[in-house]
């Protein structure tokens, strides 16, 4: 297929149950957005290329600015170039309710990650205009800048302007892939430093969020549904570790007076495998990321680093994997005769889903006769930083494969509407009910 013959819309429609448009939400219309959008730094691969703060993500949000006009909202765009679309509902004066996502993606990724949560928020909006539905509460929906971070290898940075969390002096030192600094970059799309460092406000202002993403794993999938209900957001938390031994000659060092770094870092890579499991089964831990020093093939290893990613929805059992994770190492370390130091390099907190916002989703989905499933989110997602601060959701949609950042995901239009429609039912029913804020 070249680029010129794809076809993202057709693709979408090509299976789709045309009984699922009804009650305002329609499927053809989300196909041809999902379509239009895709279009947007379509690259070689049939990807998508669209970094944050660029024109490519400004076209998009353009698009949305557009759509959201369509639905009757009033929009605005923020300092740090979230695009906000707003219905007052019958009481403006009551907190928001909040759904979206991003339009941004890693730099030849596919069309679902991010945009169908954006695309989904709409479809309620525009859903209500059609059918004559006046929300109590207001309704904004919200596309966040740059939550893929692949300009200045970070990300969230749209969520965490808004919600008041960004470091402004790291943000003044990033560069990005072409050594610009973050404020030149942000000029280029009409912003400014000055105007993104007030981009916060009030949590007070938010009643609660509520996100739409594809689930990027197969869980969904081997269960044969078309989405679930998110249960918590695995907060990643990176530890750097040093295994410091003694660079030697590698063929006059006998295997006997050895204190290879590598050696007891290739024992500690291969036991925290199989820890996680021990303590949670939604917790995890990985080692993509190892240098080795002075890295000559005849040189015994005299220093290995070592970067672990762990993760889990609750703080108590990322917490014992932690300490499992840092025994071990110091285990290892110690009968390899290896020095040791543990750093903290990355640490954001998980953030469990409410029982209630789940009885919600769970109600919304037997609503709608599709059996509910509950499964974790390993993944960091805008609703990740909102919820934090506010009382946040999330549903999932089967992912094909598995597979995102990657051309070939994919998700089913049928399975994407259906998100809508429990995305639809479940913020109506906040519409009645007060969403208790955290503490």
């Amino acid at each position: 297929m070249t680029k010129s013959t794809f076809d993202l819309e057709q693709q979408l429609l090509s299976d789709f149950d045309s009984k699922l448009t009804a009650e305002g939400v329609s499927g053809e219309r989300l196909a041809y957005r999902l379509g239009i959008l895709s279009k947007i730094g379509l690259t070689e691969d049939q990807g998508s290329r669209r970094p944050g703060f660029s024109q490519e993500e400004r076209e998009a949000k353009n698009w949305i600015v557009k759509w959201m006009e369509e639905a009757g909202m009033q929009v605005r765009e923020d300092g740090a170039g979230n695009i906000i679309g707003r219905l007052d509902g019958k009481h403006p004066d009551k907190p928001v309710i909040m759904s979206g996502s991003h339009v941004d993606t890693v730099p030849n990724g596919g069309h679902f990650d991010g945009t169908i949560g954006v695309l989904s928020a709409l479809e309620v909006a525009q859903s209500w205009k059609e059918t004559g539905y006046a929300p109590e509460k207001p309704l904004e929906i919200v596309a966040f800048t740059d939550e893929e971070g692949s300009r200045f290898n970070g990300g969230l940075t749209g969520s965490e302007a808004m919600m008041g969390d960004t470091d402004i002096e790291a943000m003044q030192t990033k560069k990005d892939f072409d050594g610009r600094s973050f404020e030149e970059v942000i000029n280029d799309v009409g912003l400014s430093f000055e105007g993104f460092k007030s981009a916060g406000r009030p949590h007070s202002d938010i009643e609660s969020y509520v996100e739409v993403h594809i689930e990027q794993g197969k869980r969904l999938e081997k269960e044969q549904l078309p989405c679930g209900i998110v249960t918590g957001i695995a907060g990643p938390y990176w530890l750097r570790l040093t295994f410091k031994g003694q660079a030697g000659h590698a063929g006059n060092t006998p295997m006997t007076d050895r204190q290879d770094a590598l050696v007891a870092a290739g024992h500690f890579i291969h036991y925290i495998s199989h820890l996680p499991q021990k303590i949670n089964d939604s917790a995890v831990a990985t080692v993509g990321n190892i240098e080795v020093k002075p890295n000559g093939t005849n040189v015994i290893p005299g220093e290995v680093i070592v970067y672990v990613d762990i993760r889990d929805i609750y703080e108590d059992t990322r917490q014992q994997l932690i300490d499992a994770i840092i025994q071990t190492a110091e285990d290892i370390s110690k009968s390899w005769a290896i020095i040791l130091t543990c750093e903290t390099v990355h640490n954001v907190p998980p953030v469990p889903i409410k029982k209630e916002l789940q009885d919600k989703l769970e109600k919304a989905m037997q609503g709608k006769g599709i059996r509910p499933y509950y499964l974790p989110s390993g993944a960091g997602h805008d609703a990740m930083i909102v919820g934090q601060h506010v009382p946040s959701a999330m549903i999932f949609v089967r992912s094909k494969d598995g597979i995102s950042h990657n051309p070939a995901e994919w998700s089913d239009l049928s399975d994407c509407v259906q998100a809508v429609h429990i995305l639809k039912d479940y913020i109506e029913s906040c519409q009645s009910h007060q969403i208790i804020q955290q503490n």
